[in-house]
């Protein structure tokens, strides 16, 4: 277990000199709570989830003991799932329809919660993917403002196996267009590229954990 302190020590000596440093996201989703608990005994409190109920179970009781822990969900979110989604995340990375945005509204009225939001791009226009097109991006976003969720950035996944310096480099001026501050985008393949081009939040996984299996 030891291994997973040390890769995580290594991805953080890659980004020294990188300003702002950006904050790593450990990606535990589908891996167990035995096999997260040296980072978190190590004092990282910044994790990654894909599922709003694998999620619930694995990090509620954690959360009551570690005040500090910060979680951000980075997969896709169903509007049904809205309201466990607001109580449990500090982030949400996948923002991407009118509908959800209403329903994370009336969640954060009802609970009494104000969470932090990225706007996820489609920036390879890819069919089978979440996220909002190019053209679609400033309507959705005033939409945001409506509906008084704060939006702290956009987040993007690049196409697999192409160079995703293009789609950073997007996502990047479309970020400063809308005037926002943070970005999170670069995983573990591409991580300091994304950093270098002032990416704020890396979502990191297999680069700490080891591989998963497939869910």
């Amino acid at each position: 277990m030891n291994n997973i302190i040390q890769n995580f020590i290594n991805i953080r000596d890659e980004l020294n000199g990188i300003s702002p440093t950006p904050k790593i996201i450990a990606v535990s989703k589908t891996f167990p709570l035995s096999h997260i608990q040296p980072l978190i005994d190590y004092g990282h409190q910044v994790f990654g989830e894909n599922k709003v109920q694998e999620a619930k179970q694995k990090w509620t009781e954690v959360k009551k003991k570690i005040k500090n822990i910060e979680l951000h969900l980075i997969g896709g979110l169903q509007s049904n799932k809205a309201k466990d989604a607001v109580i449990l995340f500090e982030y949400i990375h996948s923002v991407d329809s009118l509908k959800l945005i209403k329903e994370l509204a009336k969640a954060e009225d009802k609970l009494a919660i104000k969470r932090k939001y990225f706007i996820q791009v489609n920036v390879g226009e890819e069919k089978q993917k979440s996220g909002v097109l190019e053209k679609n991006l400033p309507n959705l976003f005033e939409e945001c403002s409506l509906h008084k969720l704060h939006v702290v950035g956009l987040m993007c996944i690049p196409p697999m196996n192409l160079d995703p310096l293009p789609f950073f480099l997007k996502l990047k001026k479309l970020n400063e267009q809308l005037g926002l501050s943070m970005m999170s985008m670069g995983m573990s393949s591409d991580f300091k590229e994304a950093a270098k081009l002032g990416s704020t939040h890396l979502r990191i996984g297999s680069k700490i954990f080891g591989n998963r299996s497939i869910q």
